[in-house]
């Protein structure tokens, strides 16, 4: 007999951005997919994103929106064409709509309210994962919300729900393509601050994090790759020395403790021994990398399409399309829904090894 899971809950990400237009075509395109998926967000935005990718794709047909009481209810939706909506937050009118591309308040608390209440419906076991389509850090910060992105808000979430300090609730962004894995050890400060995030104790904890996950994920012990902070990883000092003073120890103690680690490696190069292709896995399983962009640079010029963003070290399954919001493009329907279909797939599959 097949395992049930509860719903998986869709956040609508930012109302201005691509956000509810990819969710209209992942529902239209790939309907047995997103069966049992449940969009979070506002009636009248999902109504708006589904009027424009008809209107532009002339062959395609309206997708309908159909509101649900509560998360249980999206498996009810059966007929064709039709996603299920739950309304969170106070209804927005036709008037109230913040404009396609343009930085709005509006658009940024509706989809904090989004994300917090996907995030504690997971918490208290009412849906089985969340899938968060991307926000605008400029648009939270305009609504007053004190948090730079969803990573930093499930943390508080899971850390308040677990009545324990924020940082005794350590979170870390993976990056996952069918061509490579990435885990970073600092995310979303600056490039200045995110040097000084090289610490032992931050470079053991993404360790530790990565090789749990990753052991759940697969079966066994993950092969993981260390880049290096400096170019060259320091040339033995000539070029910086966090790689010995900070790095090196660190890589020593986790395999005291049974991890399976190699580096600091070139972060020039490292990439590209652990990428797969031709179908044949890379030298490592993933790659730790040391800062946002030294990680995120590779993964998105293999291709946004099948990126996937996945939080590790909560309580609960998040993914997100590895994309923003795509101000620059919103509104006009040629927004490519795949990586948050590819989101979708990956969060039905770790809710099958997700430990809790």
């Amino acid at each position: 007999m097949a395992e049930h899971f509860k719903p998986i809950a869709i956040t609508l990400g930012d109302a201005a951005g691509i956000g509810p237009e990819i969710i209209v075509k992942a529902f239209r395109d790939s309907p047995e997919q997103l069966q049992g998926c449940v969009v979070v967000g506002d009636l009248a935005v999902m109504q708006r994103a589904a009027l424009l990718v008809a209107q532009c794709e002339y062959h395609a047909p309206q997708m309908q929106m159909q509101l649900v009481r509560d998360a249980r209810e999206a498996e009810l939706v059966k007929a064709p064409f039709t996603i299920p909506v739950l309304q969170v937050t106070q209804p927005l009118t036709v008037d109230q709509l913040p404009a396609w591309g343009q930085i709005s308040a509006t658009a940024g608390k509706l989809a904090a309210d989004c994300v917090v209440w996907a995030a504690h419906a997971a918490l208290r076991g009412e849906v089985s994962a969340v899938v968060t389509a991307p926000l605008h850090k400029e648009s939270l910060f305009a609504a007053g919300v004190p948090f730079p992105g969803h990573t930093e808000m499930l943390q508080a979430c899971a850390a308040a729900h677990a009545g324990v300090a924020v940082d005794d609730m350590p979170v870390r962004m993976m990056l996952v393509s069918p061509e490579l894995k990435t885990v970073l050890v600092s995310i979303h400060v600056s490039l200045r601050k995110a040097i000084e995030a090289v610490t032992a104790h931050n470079i053991l904890q993404t360790l530790r994090i990565t090789h749990a996950a990753e052991l759940a994920a697969m079966g066994r012990a993950p092969h993981m790759a260390v880049a290096g902070l400096n170019p060259h990883a320091g040339e033995g000092g000539l070029m910086g020395r966090e790689e010995l003073d900070i790095i090196i120890p660190a890589l020593q103690q986790a395999r005291e403790e049974g991890m399976q680690v190699s580096g600091p490696f070139a972060p020039d190069t490292v990439f590209m021994r652990a990428r797969a292709k031709h179908g044949q896995a890379g030298e490592f399983d993933v790659v730790i990398a040391m800062y946002h962009d030294q990680g995120l640079i590779p993964m998105k010029y293999l291709g946004v399409e099948q990126g996937v963003n996945v939080t590790l070290g909560l309580p609960l399954v998040r993914t997100s399309p590895d994309h923003g919001t795509a101000f620059d493009v919103a509104g006009t329907a040629k927004a490519d829904a795949s990586s948050l279909l590819a989101a979708v797939v990956m969060a039905r599959a770790m809710r099958h090894t997700h430990l809790t």
